[in-house]
């Protein structure tokens, strides 16, 4: 059976640890990484997210959001 991309997002975040919005689109060709996390999120899958800096191609500052598993111990 074929993964859904929520699926694909939750398996990207367990084998690198973290996905931005990029990381979505160039490796698992989600357009949409905020409406998967959030169908995550309602099925009980604890994430957390972070706003992070970084350079566009201009080198002005922009802001992304990271996404990680929150890790239960």
């Amino acid at each position: 059976m074929k993964a859904t991309q929520a699926e694909r997002v939750l398996q990207y975040m367990n084998d690198f640890g973290s996905i931005t919005q990029l990381e979505a689109l160039n490796d698992l060709g989600c357009m949409r990484l905020a409406s998967r996390i959030s169908d995550l999120k309602k099925k009980g899958y604890p994430i957390e997210s972070e706003v992070v800096a970084v350079k566009n191609r201009y080198q002005e500052d922009c802001y992304i959001k990271r996404y990680r598993l929150v890790v239960q111990s």
